[in-house]
């Protein structure tokens, strides 16, 4: 079922990174543990854009970790569009991380985008002066974005950062300048700062101020829960582009919406149950196909409360859902559910964590000296996912 708006826009332009071409100019977030093959093939099936895997600790790929290793692999519809995003606190590292993905082609496919994390807000990242503490020292952040773009060569290069650690230290203008002048090809800004998780209401005010501060394109990303969100984004910011990530948590669906509207298109789906019954078994099949069924179906277990989301289901069904083990029991529990339309209420609402704000964790002295260029002692992280 789709539903019909009265046009809000008209076309966006695409979204152009160096060689490659992303339009919609649409992004998927990293996110770990829902960003693995199987999701990015399921959200790629309802819209194009670029659907970036989860994130991949440099550390690890350059020990050649195995689990990383199995991580960072490119799906069949994506070898011409493959997309990692790398965390790293060391220059060095970071930058023979990209040599081995662009040279030695050690995803299996050589990538067609790399993207830079340092936004990731959570405390074992920053305690360790990663994600959104990192862009305090930016010499520090300068060192890693050269050694990333020298080493990517033709591959461009983006970063992802938020506003700043908190709203006394501010670092997303810094950031930006920092990017455009080591060539960077776009910058994603998250309209919050790392103290703030992801409470409260994202702050787009930031994104457009970037938008006016640097000549490349900018990225916003906070809050877009449907695609009339994201085309406000657009007008209200100037940003070039969304990135998407929590939005999309039991409705990949967005994409398609997200595509018409970038379009200038009215079209936007609202699917019955039978229709999202069908999406939970396709996105368990494909987990399936990944892990085999067991896991599969068990990896698959985080996605069904966000996927039933202010549908009228019964308890001891939600329970069971929740303990699902294979593929044909999955199948016969959804069949229990009576149809029904899409819950318009829970439109527009927040999906996924909405942890409270926090002080954020940092390395002892982080904030004395922004201009010290040496990564912490022991802070790359040893394995990848976030």
């Amino acid at each position: 079922m789709t539903a019909t708006l009265e046009p809000t826009t008209t076309a966006l332009p695409p979204l152009r990174l160096g060689a490659l071409t992303v339009d919609p100019a649409v992004v998927l977030a990293p996110m770990a543990g829902i960003t693995n093959p199987a999701f990015r093939t399921l959200c790629r099936e309802f819209g194009a854009g670029l659907y970036v895997c989860e994130m991949i600790t440099t550390r690890a790929l350059v020990e050649r970790n195995d689990k990383t290793l199995r991580m960072i692999r490119a799906t069949t519809d994506e070898k011409d569009a493959f997309s990692v995003q790398l965390y790293g606190v060391d220059p060095a590292t970071v930058g023979r991380a990209v040599e081995m993905l662009v040279d030695e082609g050690v995803a299996g496919t050589r990538p067609a985008h790399i993207d830079l994390n340092f936004g990731c807000p959570v405390p074992k990242v920053t305690r360790k002066g990663g994600g959104s503490a990192l862009p305090w020292r930016r010499v520090l952040l300068r060192d890693i974005v050269r050694a990333a773009v020298r080493a990517a060569k033709d591959v461009p290069v983006t970063i992802k950062t938020r506003i700043g650690i908190d709203a006394d230290h501010v670092t997303y203008l810094d950031a930006g300048r920092i990017a455009q002048g080591e060539g960077v090809a776009a910058i994603t800004l998250h309209g919050r700062t790392a103290d703030q998780l992801y409470s409260g209401t994202a702050d787009w005010a930031p994104i457009a101020r970037l938008v006016d501060a640097v000549d490349i394109p900018v990225l916003g990303n906070g809050d877009i829960w449907e695609a009339d969100d994201a085309l406000r984004m657009v007008a209200e910011t100037g940003c070039a582009g969304v990135v998407i990530g929590r939005g999309c948590l039991g409705r990949p669906w967005l994409f398609g919406d997200l595509a018409a509207a970038f379009a200038g298109e009215d079209r936007r789906a609202l699917p019955g149950f039978r229709e999202v019954a069908a999406v939970m078994h396709r996105h368990a099949t494909l987990l399936a196909e990944e892990h085999g069924e067991r896991h599969g179906c068990s990896d698959f277990r985080k996605h069904v409360a966000w996927y039933l989301k202010g549908f009228s289901v019964g308890s001891d069904t939600r329970r069971a859902l929740a303990m699902v083990s294979g593929l044909d029991e999955l199948a016969d529990l959804l069949a229990r559910i009576p149809d029904q339309p899409y819950p318009t209420a829970v439109l527009g609402a927040p999906r996924g964590r909405t942890t409270p704000p926090r002080p954020v964790s940092l390395p002892e002295g982080w904030l004395a000296d922004r201009d010290d260029p040496r990564p912490p002692v022991g802070a790359e992280l040893e394995t990848s996912g976030g």
